[in-house]
């Protein structure tokens, strides 16, 4: 027996038609493509059957004594034990109102009577394959989350494991440096300097890490978030560097809108600190903050005045360890542009970025609008 009769054994097709006939007919043409097939004469039997043992797909005709059969798929489809069932309808109306209305009920497909054998099979093997499929990408869906977090997690337990021999591997490296530099030459000196330079790498890396393994597992209470006040926290956490590299930065008011407030700080704090950190040496760094509102979300926009990114390069960036330059250039880690992505996916948003080399980039991301902001 081949693979494909064996799925049509498991596959369990439920026929409701009032006419005996019709249902002797179609049990035929499926039982003899080994289908396993039962039936039902009225709409509140097939409405128990089905929802104590749900079929594989419903062949459901639309004429029925007491309950028709808009109404028994409606019914299905709201029940969600039912509602996933495919439902073909099978009818002698062949008004295009008619077959609208199927499709309007919950319906996939729609057969008009007299049917012929072939169009019959063609259409419930076609439906069961897209099942299949269907439920095959769910799976495989569920199990690329399950492993995306299993990953996270190993992420963060080696992370945070790693911490403390850096801690100590550095740390000694700095003793040393402090209590024998005098004596030391230079080669040794400069020995000394890289393990002290490649440990705190390391832990500016650990450290990334963890902030991106740890997004998803922070407390997601999202409420009205005035972007101003988070905009006065971002600036004051780099106003070092701001003052330091003399940056020229514009911020328009900002508006209110659906989030949590910690992820926001590090969002714009994130393409901020690129904004100023990819620039062109002794130039200084622009930068220029903007929102407008589009119907029931903000359109954001941070624009500088940067070294720009290649076109082909534009999608990659905001995937984890995307370095488009050497440490030696431009030094950083790769992943606070996957951290910014992560957090506006997770406020149902969007991301991307528009650039021109030598001229600059825009990054744009979408937030939803507070309810309080728009009934103002």
């Amino acid at each position: 027996m081949s693979h494909e009769q064996n799925n049509r054994l498991t596959d369990d097709i439920l026929i409701v038609d009032d006419t005996p006939d019709n249902l002797r007919v179609l049990s035929s043409i499926l039982t003899n493509r080994g289908f396993k097939v039962r039936k039902s004469l009225d709409g509140h039997g097939a409405i128990t059957s089905a929802k104590a043992t749900p079929p594989s797909i419903i062949l459901l005709d639309i004429r029925l004594p007491e309950i028709d059969g808009y109404e028994i798929c409606q019914i299905l489809k709201a029940d969600p034990n039912t509602s996933h069932i495919p439902v073909i309808f099978i009818s002698a109306l062949d008004d295009i109102l008619d077959k609208l209305k199927a499709f309007k009920s919950g319906g996939i497909d729609y057969i008009t009577k007299p049917f012929q054998e072939a169009e019959v099979l063609v259409r419930v093997e076609t439906q069961l394959r897209l099942q299949k499929l269907q439920h095959q990408l769910i799976q495989r869906n569920d199990e690329l989350a399950r492993f995306n977090r299993e990953l996270e997690q190993f992420a963060y337990v080696v992370s945070h494991d790693l911490q403390q021999p850096l801690q100590t591997m550095t740390g000694f490296a700095q003793l040393l440096i402090l209590k024998h530099q005098n004596n030391l030459d230079e080669t040794s000196y400069e020995y000394l300097r890289g393990i002290l330079e490649s440990g705190h790498r390391a832990q500016q890396l650990i450290q990334d890490l963890l902030g991106y393994a740890q997004i998803e597992h922070q407390t997601q209470k999202f409420e009205s978030v005035d972007c101003n006040v988070v905009m006065a926290k971002v600036l004051n956490n780099l106003q070092t560097i701001i003052s330091e590299k003399k940056v020229d930065l514009t911020c328009e008011a900002l508006p209110t809108v659906v989030g949590n407030e910690t992820q926001l700080i590090q969002l714009l704090q994130n393409l901020i600190s690129n904004a100023i950190k990819f620039v062109r040496p002794l130039l200084s760094p622009q930068v220029r903050i903007t929102a407008t509102q589009q119907n029931r979300e903000w359109l954001f926009e941070v624009r500088d005045n940067g070294i720009g990114i290649d076109s082909e390069n534009l999608t990659c960036i905001f995937e984890v360890f995307q370095r488009l330059h050497t440490d030696s250039e431009y030094p950083g880690t790769g992943i606070g542009l996957a951290i910014c992505k992560k957090i506006v996916d997770l406020h149902r948003g969007r991301i991307w970025v528009e650039s021109q080399l030598g001229a600059g980039s825009t990054f744009y991301f979408t937030l939803a609008a507070s309810s309080e902001r728009l009934n103002n």
